[in-house]
């Protein structure tokens, strides 16, 4: 079974840390951040709405909140983490941001939201596939070939830290920083990408938009600071290969779309336009 979200992988030195958004308070406090509010509650936690207000100053979360009188406002969500869509009506994101939920909320790039059904889900590769309706989004495309590169530029989209940061999606950039993750682990990239709590499950791009990769996990900083008298590791993280991701789809029979990355980049601006329409916004209640 694998972690909950923002656990701590316990199994040796340079702990992993899960991206789902939870309790950060303990990992804040222990890395002496004064941040405000980020050191004082969960951040997938919304502020309670203060006596009297109107229902429309409700948060609504990220992406674009409902319009009135499209759906009743719910619950505010123990958990949040990101999805994208691998296949028509199928979203992939991590294990540990489905674990444990009772009920998952996923929102698209127009506001919709709908409940999304874990269908699969694998503890080993930490990836799980979901259910929505075939109208949800667009499809990615997988690369095939040629082979990811040390240093190649890559690109994440996701909704980290729901409620502090940016009401839409935030994209970062960064390089391929090693071809294996934790403790040579030749399932996952490192990944110099700024990540957060909250990124996890989100999709992995080249410069080309293709998918190859999902974000899984940070280096625990706390835990390493504690270890080297207080330095702070910075952009260490890590993300799930594509043929890993690839694999899993097909035990599944779902059968994604594929591509060879090749011709000139497309840069940033244009790789988000392509994750936007097909990258979602998940919402876990307990």
């Amino acid at each position: 079974m694998g972690p909950r979200q923002g656990s701590v992988v316990d199994d040796g030195p340079a702990h992993p840390h899960r991206l789902g958004v939870r309790d950060q308070v303990d990992v804040c406090a222990r890395l002496g951040l004064l941040l405000g509010v980020l050191a004082l509650a969960p951040a997938a936690k919304q502020p309670p709405l203060a006596a009297g207000a109107p229902v429309s100053a409700v948060p609504k979360g990220k992406p674009p909140p409902l319009q009135p009188g499209e759906a009743v406002i719910p619950p505010h969500p123990d958990s949040t983490g990101t999805s994208f869509v691998a296949a028509e009506g199928r979203l992939l994101t991590n294990r540990h941001v489905v674990d444990g939920c009772r009920r998952m909320v996923a929102r698209n790039a127009r506001g919709t939201e709908e409940t999304a059904r874990v269908l699969a889900s694998d503890p080993q590769r930490d990836l799980a596939l979901l259910s929505v309706t075939p109208a949800f989004g667009p499809p990615l495309t997988f690369r095939t070939m040629p082979e990811v590169k040390l240093g190649e530029t890559v690109i994440t989209f996701g909704f980290p830290l729901a409620g502090l940061l940016s009401a839409g999606p935030t994209l970062t950039t960064g390089a391929i920083s090693a071809l294996s993750g934790l403790r040579d682990n030749q399932t996952n990239f490192q990944i110099s990408a700024p990540v957060q709590p909250g990124n996890s499950g989100g999709p992995l791009f080249d410069a080309q938009g293709n998918v190859i990769g999902i974000v899984v996990a940070k280096l625990n900083a706390a835990r390493v600071a504690e270890m080297t008298d207080g330095d702070i590791p910075q952009n260490v993280n890590f993300a799930v290969k594509g043929g890993p991701l690839m694999d899993f789809l097909w035990e599944q029979g779902v059968t994604p779309r594929t591509a060879t990355s090749a011709g000139p980049d497309r840069g940033a601006p244009a790789v988000g336009d392509i994750a936007n329409p097909s990258t979602a916004f998940l919402q876990c209640f307990h």
